[in-house]
């Protein structure tokens, strides 16, 4: 028995392998654990400590006049400082610059002839010899809160946020987006494999050329192009159809040079084989190359939805950002510019938006797997 001792290199690469996945998935952990977490518990601590207890300084207002009952000529408004009751107070005053004044238990005296008593789960009573106000008094606490999960987050973000819509829009925007350049590329790159043409290799440089032409840059062109075109036909700006047209566009360079190396790549046997038995280009592309490409098929569309999903400057552009269009990475933009204390709504948000990527590649890579299986050989 021989050992086969792994190579410096292969050792390398799987420890590469494990740091990216670990730099990848505790970002994404931490995220999911915010999302779950109480509001003010996410502006309390990290999520690192989600599972031990926190110290939080609330505010709390009593109900006053409203809340108040009679008793022996006093005026008494009780309650629990605390939300839902849990927790345990520790500290608790009756000015925003002393929050820490007095000790639970104890009774203070505050205006009025007022006496406030906070007792260590939150309970208090409020008595005063005459009638309390409507706005009540503010009770400042400090107090040790346990963890406290909820969907609650998750609630706000898929109905009172809107981004129930924006999700959809997405999806409208990225499933022809991905699709429509995977097969307009997937034919041409065929062509430009076994397909004989005038100036085909002029055709692929150019094409090769295209590549380091910046998105931003052919923007605006692109846009006046599409807005000139769009008035001569009385078609309207602003469409699902201009996105996805735009998106083709910025996609298929990429698309057709990687789609191009593979399929040039296939046996040219099986194209001769096939052309003998009479069958045309067409009947080739959809009987072999379709079959055999699969995998990068597969791998172009991972990148293609990975990059149509998460689009802001093309949606914008193309799309613009009203309530029937915006896309979901806009609405994200505009909670973060309009909302950017409320962590547990744009953690949400984020996680809702990664979701379907994650589904994508992961079903991809099924697709993957059997393409790569459909590509070997058989016998007959």
């Amino acid at each position: 028995m021989y050992s086969h001792k792994k190579s410096p290199l292969v050792w390398f690469s799987h420890i590469t392998v494990l740091v990216l996945v670990v730099l990848w998935t505790i970002p994404t952990f931490g995220l999911l654990v915010t999302s779950l977490r109480d509001k003010d518990q996410i502006v309390a601590s990290g999520w690192w400590t989600s599972l031990s207890t926190s110290t939080q300084n609330l505010i709390y207002r009593t109900p006053g006049e409203a809340g108040q009952t009679e008793e022996g000529g006093l005026y008494i408004n009780t309650g629990n400082a605390l939300e839902d009751g849990a927790g345990k107070v520790s500290r608790f005053g009756t000015s925003s610059l002393r929050p820490q004044e007095f000790e639970v238990g104890q009774t203070v005296d505050l205006d009025d002839g007022m006496q406030l008593t906070v007792e260590e789960n939150g309970d208090y009573r409020l008595t005063s010899p005459e009638s309390f106000s409507r706005r009540g008094e503010r009770i400042f606490v400090t107090a040790e809160i346990p963890p406290r999960f909820t969907f609650e987050n998750y609630r706000n973000v898929l109905t009172a946020e809107g981004i129930g819509q924006s999700f959809l829009n997405s999806l409208t925007v990225a499933i022809p987006s991905t699709i429509i350049p995977v097969l307009v590329a997937a034919y041409a790159a065929y062509a430009l494999s076994w397909m004989k043409f005038p100036f085909r290799n002029l055709l692929l440089a150019i094409i090769v050329g295209l590549l380091v032409v910046p998105l931003q840059m052919s923007l605006i062109p692109l846009l006046k192009m599409y807005n000139a075109i769009g008035q001569t036909f009385d078609v309207p700006a602003k469409t699902y159809v201009g996105i996805w047209l735009a998106h083709m566009g910025f996609g298929l360079p990429l698309a057709i040079y990687l789609l191009r190396n593979y399929i040039a790549g296939l046996p040219r046997e099986l194209m001769e084989s096939a052309r003998v038995d009479g069958a045309n280009d067409f009947m080739i592309f959809n009987k072999i190359i379709l079959p055999l490409s699969y995998p990068a098929l597969a791998s172009f569309a991972i990148f293609q939805f990975l990059w149509t999903w998460n689009d802001l400057l093309v949606a914008t552009v193309f799309l613009g950002n009203s309530e029937q269009t915006i896309v979901l990475t806009a609405r994200l933009r505009e909670l973060l510019g309009s909302r950017g204390g409320n962590w547990e709504i744009l953690t949400a948000s984020a996680f809702v938006s990664i979701i379907v990527p994650l589904v994508v590649f992961f079903a991809l890579q099924r697709y993957l797997v059997r393409g790569l299986l459909a590509g070997s050989v058989k016998g007959g």
